[in-house]
């Protein structure tokens, strides 16, 4: 009589229940893949080939393999929490060597670096190279993230943006009454102007400044097309201030209302600054307009601020580390990294929600969030576990039948057994 059958099948039952109670252990497990067992039967080898009356061994499990499907993601109030939605892994390094999770729970030490609840380091790239704007134009030098912790220091306006509207009703041709007639532009004489705006500069010591802007309208170019002529002006401080080529600029429209893009850009002359480098600024209108409805500003941009305080710190969906200081400032950092694989199920789970490659997993590739294969990711958010409870509970059922049964097979073997051996 033979008990191997059962005994096989109590064995895979026992680990497939443990891999269901481990699935429904673990379903608050942030970023934690569920696994699924996987059964093959049981043959023994003959000479020959079996024949058609082997009844087989029993069975066994022939892999335990993990469910990379994507979990929920529930919303936390903790910025450096990070839920990836799509494929890829967060990268970790410490003294062991590499690691992979999708669990984004991460945190600041008093260093500044970017680690898990167990420490290990959260790796990307660390030097960014970004514009006047502070927008990213490359990254590189894969390694730990670290946020700076340092005050950022101040930085001088070299670019005004100005976009607006010039009232085309107030010309002194559709208006001949208009007070701008036969006049002298005088800062101090709101008559001589038809329209002002004004902007806060800051100096290489940020210290502030205002500058402002008049318009004056002066004359039309007869075409065609006819231009339209307004004159700007400035003081700094309250101080007349020249433009390079003399002391006002002209802004050029054609009759359709639009700029002419080859009066929208116009540099200032050096402001001297006693104690700091001379203010340089170049000022741009491109986008401005002259049409009937009133004067005023649309948009107003520059790029100097004064020197502030660390205050906040957040990641955007590219993965970006922003700083967020006092002044005003968000200043983009580092940049949080994916890494993903051809064969996520060659991974070999180590614990702690993490992951170690091996040449069956196949080579890792490293991408910007959103890019290739990549997911997105979603700054405040954590991925839940994949765990479907109540398809777990479920198979928890089932399995523990299927146990039950076999332990009936054994019992029916033994009873066999004990007729043999009670014949006389």
């Amino acid at each position: 009589m033979g008990f191997q059958q059962g005994l096989s099948g109590l064995s895979s039952a026992a680990k497939n229940l443990d891999v269901i109670g481990n699935n429904i252990a673990n379903v608050s497990t942030v970023g934690f893949k569920s696994s699924r067992t996987e059964f093959a039967d049981v043959y023994a080898s003959a000479f020959g080939g079996a024949g058609n009356l082997q009844p087989g061994l029993g069975t066994k499990v022939a892999t335990v393999s993990q469910q990379f499907s994507q979990g929920g993601v529930t919303v936390t109030s903790n910025p450096l929490d990070v839920a990836i939605s799509g494929g890829g892994f967060f990268r970790l390094q410490d003294a062991s060597g590499v690691s992979y999770t999708r669990n984004g729970q991460f945190k600041m030490n008093k260093d500044g670096y970017i680690i898990t609840s167990d420490g290990k380091n959260v790796t990307g790239y660390t030097q960014l190279e970004t514009n006047s704007a502070n927008e990213v134009i490359s990254a590189t030098n894969l390694g730990p993230l670290r946020i700076n912790l340092n005050d950022i220091n101040a930085t001088a306006t070299s670019s005004v943006s100005f976009v607006m509207n010039l009232n085309a009703s107030e010309l002194p041709e559709s208006n001949p009454a208009s007070p701008i007639n036969g006049t002298i532009f005088d800062p101090d004489d709101p008559s001589t102007y038809q329209f002002t705006t004004s902007a806060t500069v800051y100096d290489s010591l940020g210290n502030s400044h205002i500058l402002r802007l008049y318009y004056r309208y002066e004359s039309i170019t007869a075409g065609p097309p006819d231009i339209n002529n307004w004159s700007v002006h400035a003081t700094m401080d309250g101080q007349p201030l020249d433009f390079t080529g003399g002391p006002s600029h002209q802004l050029q429209f054609t009759s359709s209302g639009s700029l002419d893009s080859g009066t929208a850009v116009i540099t200032l002359d050096d402001y001297p600054i006693p104690g700091a480098e001379p203010l340089a600024i170049q000022l741009n209108f491109t986008g401005t307009t002259q049409y009937t409805g009133g004067s005023g500003v649309n948009s107003l941009s520059q790029d100097g601020y004064p020197s502030g305080g660390l205050v906040g710190i957040y990641i955007d969906d590219r993965g970006y580390l922003y700083g967020r200081y006092s002044n005003g400032v968000s200043v983009p950092q580092q940049q949080l990294m994916l890494a993903s694989f051809r064969n996520p199920n060659g991974l070999i789970p180590i614990g702690n929600n993490q992951w170690v490659a091996t040449i069956d997993a196949g080579a890792e590739t490293i991408n910007s969030p959103g890019e290739g294969v990549a997911g997105r990711l979603q700054s405040g958010a954590v991925e839940d576990s994949n765990t479907d409870l109540t398809a777990e509970l479920v198979s928890l059922i089932v399995a523990q039948r299927v146990y039950q049964a076999n332990a009936q097979t054994i019992s029916a073997q033994s009873q066999i057994l004990q007729t043999l051996v009670n014949l006389r």
